[in-house]
């Protein structure tokens, strides 16, 4: 039976399970994505703060499947990952794709600027 490993946070501190440290970095990850959707103007960096929240979300999920493994992790949430991936990844060249061709019409690759 593998031993779960855990981080130790400092001298006589809580010891943090590595799903939960997996969780608070996930809840990171989306925050700083979420913010940088809404704080950036420009097509680009917009896309890519969507691929970081993706990237959180797959990880809040994978440090759900590791929490209850005792033996082995549940593998529903980790199809459920490999699903998306792939899904955000021809979202993304999607999104690139749109991005591309709204710079080729308008001249323009950010949000809120005055048309030429």
């Amino acid at each position: 039976m593998p031993i779960p490993q855990r981080v130790q946070t400092g001298k006589g501190a809580r010891v943090m399970e590595t799903h939960e440290l997996y969780g608070v970095v996930a809840v990171g990850l989306f925050c700083i994505g979420l913010a940088a959707v809404f704080l950036c103007r420009h097509l680009l960096k917009k896309i890519i703060a969507t691929k970081i929240i993706g990237a959180g979300a797959f990880l809040m999920l994978i440090s759900i499947a590791e929490r209850d493994a005792e033996i082995i992790a549940d593998p529903v949430p980790h199809a459920m990952v490999i699903t998306g991936i792939v899904v955000a990844v021809s979202a993304a060249a999607f999104a690139l794709a749109l991005a591309r061709q709204i710079r080729m019409k308008s001249g323009q690759s950010e949000f809120g600027g005055e048309p030429k």
